[in-house]
């Protein structure tokens, strides 16, 4: 139990983590999975669930549960020491997988359970498993001549390690940016808490001025409210470029086009290898989606109805930005600043201004308060004098009971951003819950599910000698709440079996659906009021206020729907019916599909494919467009909340409704199957469409 990587008893023991200790530990446990896998093929009994498939579950979950803390630290504590570990055990790690699901014996020892008399008195999420097991063996290769099973296996190794490259290139490149300003008049329009920040930062380096990043607490707020045009333009042209040709501010080539190029062709090869014709297929064999075109229709009909919303928004932009603030030409760098301008004009209100009444100690009160309202469950600080080891100093944890008062689940929640920490925000598991049989004859137990919560908003800061606590502006909170509904997937799940526990086994293009289903909640009022206490004055938020706020919900909808339809729809494309040896390049796909359905063309030297991580190092490739797909889903959901809604408050009943029809059931059962339990029907477009402020025809 030295190295706390192979300590299974707990919590992961992050203050005893050493980089020196990952080799080892992966190097054991990989010894140890493959010495078990042998005992397995070589078994001359009858495959059951209790010799068969349940050894190969804890043994696989140990790995996991070590791997996903050196992957968690990876993205959150990045370091050239970890960085360097990390990456000369990827290859290790997905060459182990890879192997196992080409593995020819375990294949036909599956397949016999699938066949045998046990099988038809499993469970339905033991069954379930089972033909999720088959699926990923075909999918990984396993019936490919030995050939074709070296090379698959080469590929992933090799896509495994480009992903790894391009997630890098794009923290180094976005660290690597930095802006000093020493001109009082450059910064004017910038939030006093943002440039105090800056000051802070510059100062740490021993500059003068202030320091500008491309970290979102310090980029968004210069985009949006810096008066000075040049100073926008300069932040917008460092942040489209980052990994690209163009950004040549390191001496590294950090240029992320190389490896995207690389990563589609050992994809399409892959897809190939496996007998389908593109990469999108073989990525919509584990969705609810069934084909490319189906995505493509999808996406299709949304871009129809939301085009002519997406023109209106843009035109009443462009005026606005040339009659008000006498900018004739709407540049890139200008789109957030006047938008912001505009908002401010037609609905009496900033961003700013809402900011200040969202401290972080309320929002989270309130947060908790609505989920443990709606889900009869109560969440609690772990105190600082408890055992719990984080990973720096601002995380907190938490533990989440059920109204008996037994522990069910507990969470870990990192809200600032810091240079060690890849951008974004997301969920991830530390633990699953699962039945766990003590070999000891002690009995058995259930494992309480453990998940990471990561977003990168702005810290607290010191301003006059005053502390102030974090401020999260509204579109943060929704952030908060859509990573919090991720977390509470995983945490409410009652699946006694790790494989389609929590998030485990669920469509990807639905996993987005509780996620995505929280974020409504952000627009009730008697959530938010509860939620809301002005930093100076201890004020609520005026009611006054929110009704601006809801009035202005839908501002630029149509543009916001379109620009997610076109990276979705590029995502689609790319690894559908691209070819890159057919003389076109990624960007000039990316310009085509903007110019079927975008409004707003980006400048030439615009890079987004060289930081879209979702679908080069992320698990989104040909599955972007979930977030759209679930988006259907959520809003559908969340329409039967409206209608049984008491006095405007959310009905206890049907929240335990879903969470009993689609939290608890994890993966154990198809998602549409889990939607029509909770709905009564299948689903339909008009709920998102109405939330979105567009017509239903």
């Amino acid at each position: 139990m030295s190295n706390p990587l192979l300590d299974f008893s707990g919590l992961p023991r992050f203050a005893d983590f050493r980089a020196e200790q990952v080799t080892t530990a992966i190097d054991i446990l990989l010894k140890e999975n493959r010495a078990l896998l042998e005992q397995a093929r070589s078994s001359q009994q009858p495959a059951t669930w209790q010799n068969f498939v349940q050894p190969m579950v804890d043994a696989n979950e140990r790995l996991s549960r070590a791997w996903g803390q050196v992957s968690h630290l990876n993205a959150v504590m990045n370091s050239p020491q970890l960085r360097e570990v990390y990456n000369q055990n990827l290859p290790l790690i997905t060459q182990f997988y890879a192997e196992l699901s080409q593995d020819l014996v375990l294949f036909e020892k599956f397949k016999q359970l699938r066949k045998s008399r046990e099988f038809e008195t499993l469970s339905t999420a033991r069954k379930r498993i089972i033909d999720n097991e088959l699926r990923d063996f075909r999918l990984g290769g396993a019936e490919l001549a030995a050939d074709k099973k070296q090379r698959f296996l080469e590929i992933q190794e090799a896509l495994s390690k480009l992903s790894s490259n391009f997630s890098d290139n794009l923290l180094d490149a976005t660290n690597a940016f930095a802006l000093y300003v020493e001109n009082e008049e450059t910064v004017k329009g910038i939030p006093n808490d943002v440039l105090q920040t800056a000051q802070e930062q510059a100062k740490a380096d021993a500059k003068a001025g202030w320091k500008f990043t491309l970290h979102m607490p310090s980029y968004l707020p210069v985009m949006q409210y810096a008066n000075n045009r040049d100073l926008r333009e300069k932040m917008y042209r460092a942040y489209v470029t980052r990994a690209s040709e163009l950004a040549r501010i390191t001496e590294a080539d950090l240029d992320n086009m190389p490896i995207i190029n690389n990563i589609l062709k050992l994809r399409q090869e892959a897809a190939e290898l496996l007998g389908y014709d593109n990469y999108a297929e073989v990525s919509l064999a584990t969705k609810m989606a069934t084909s490319p075109q189906q995505v493509l229709d999808f996406l299709k009909e949304l871009a129809d109805k939301a085009k002519p919303h997406a023109d209106k928004d843009l035109q009443e932009l462009r005026e606005f930005a040339k009659k008000q603030l006498h900018l004739p030409n709407l540049e890139a760098w200008d789109l957030a600043y006047v938008s912001e301008k505009l908002r401010e004009a037609r609905y009496a209100f900033s961003d700013q201004e809402v900011k200040q009444y969202f401290p972080e100690n309320k929002v989270l009160t309130g947060m908790f308060k609505l989920v443990e309202s709606l889900y009869g469950i109560r969440i609690t600080q772990a105190p600082a004098t408890s055992n719990v080891q984080c990973w720096h100093p601002d995380v907190k944890f938490f533990n989440i009971h059920d109204a008996s008062g037994q522990l069910i689940g507990q969470f870990y929640l990192d809200l600032y951003a810091r240079p060690s920490k890849r951008g974004g925000a997301w969920m991830d598991d530390a633990i699953t819950r699962r039945h766990v049989e003590d070999k000891s004859g002690g009995g058995s137990s259930i494992q309480i599910p453990v998940v990471y919560l990561t977003c990168n908003f702005s810290a607290p800061v010191t301003i006059n000698h005053r502390s102030r606590p974090a401020l999260f502006t509204h579109d943060e909170v929704i952030v908060l709440f859509h990573e919090f509904g991720h977390g509470l997937h995983h945490l409410l799940t009652q699946v006694e079996d790790l494989s389609v526990s929590g998030i485990n086994g669920v469509e990807w293009d639905a996993v987005e659906l509780p996620s995505q289903f929280m974020e409504n909640f952000c627009w009730e009022w008697n959530v938010v009021s509860g939620m809301t206490q002005h930093v100076d004055s201890g004020e609520s938020l005026p009611r006054s206020l929110f009704d601006k706020m809801l009035t202005a919900k839908n501002f630029q909808s149509g543009m916001q729907m379109l620009r997610q339809i076109e990276f979705a729809l590029f995502d689609m494309h790319i690894h559908y019916d691209f070819k890159l040896d057919a003389g076109k390049t990624v960007l000039q796909l990316l310009d085509e599909v903007r110019r079927d359905v975008a409004v707003i063309i980006p400048p030439d030297f615009n890079r987004f494919p060289n930081s879209f991580a979702h679908i080069f190092s992320g698990g989104y490739a040909a599955g972007y467009y979930s977030y759209k797909w679930a988006e259907v889903l959520s809003a559908d959901v969340y329409s039967l909340f409206e209608e049984t809604a008491i006095d405007g408050v959310v009905n206890t009943e049907t929240g335990a409704k879903f969470a009993k029809e689609i939290l608890a059931v994890g993966g154990s059962r198809s998602a549409l199957e889990s939607f029509i339990a909770f709905r009564g029907r299948e689903p339909e477009l008009d709920a998102l469409l109405r939330h979105n402020g567009i017509a239903v025809s």
